[in-house]
């Protein structure tokens, strides 16, 4: 990834692309997208996981559908560093400040906010809600939109630090030991 593919890997550029106005291209937006898609089906698997009145082996059938998409998601969320640090390759420096979160992680609560606010925009306009229940929905659109600003903001001072040498982030990898049948004695046996 050349250094122009970070210029437009800005804030502006995700959150407008989590809103459905840009296409994905190459990596890492094939990623950010399969990230955003993966985010999109756990919201509705988890919502399906929460019914009362679903028989057990649906909840179970959620459930395991929930872990090999929070699987995804991670998956993308790791390829989507490695591709931005590629990019920084040469600029990044032991010294700089190291950053607590991954600019993969950062995208990935992007792509989270963007469902909530989607989310909470359609019940704020609900017709056949009071208007109680709107005017809060509505005050919470707020404050979604302005944490999204936020880390919007966050995401653009930690691509542009990493770019010019003062700021650095690190990848660990995630070990999801739930999926993994050498970590998780209940899927060995």
């Amino acid at each position: 990834m050349s250094r122009d593919i970070l210029t437009h890997l800005a804030s502006a550029a995700i959150v407008a692309f989590h809103d459905g106005a840009l296409a994905a291209a190459d990596t890492p937006w094939a990623d950010i997208a399969e990230n955003h898609r993966s985010n999109s089906k756990l919201w509705d698997e988890e919502d399906l996981a929460r019914r009362r009145n679903a028989p057990d082996a649906e909840i179970v059938a959620n459930k395991r559908a929930i872990d090999a998409l929070n699987q995804a998601r991670n998956d993308a969320v790791e390829r989507i560093d490695d591709a931005i640090l590629r990019a920084l390759e040469g600029r990044l420096r032991e010294d700089a400040r190291l950053n607590s979160e991954t600019a993969g992680m950062m995208i990935d609560r992007l792509s989270i906010l963007a469902l909530k606010i989607r989310a909470m925009a359609l019940q704020a306009a609900r017709t056949d809600a009071n208007d109680s229940h709107r005017a809060a929905c509505a005050a919470k659109l707020v404050r979604l939109r302005e944490q999204r600003a936020d880390l919007a903001r966050c995401l653009d001072e930690l691509l542009d630090g990493c770019a010019a040498g003062i700021a650095r982030y690190k990848i660990y990898r995630q070990f999801k030991m739930y999926n993994d049948p050498a970590m998780n004695p209940h899927l060995r046996s």
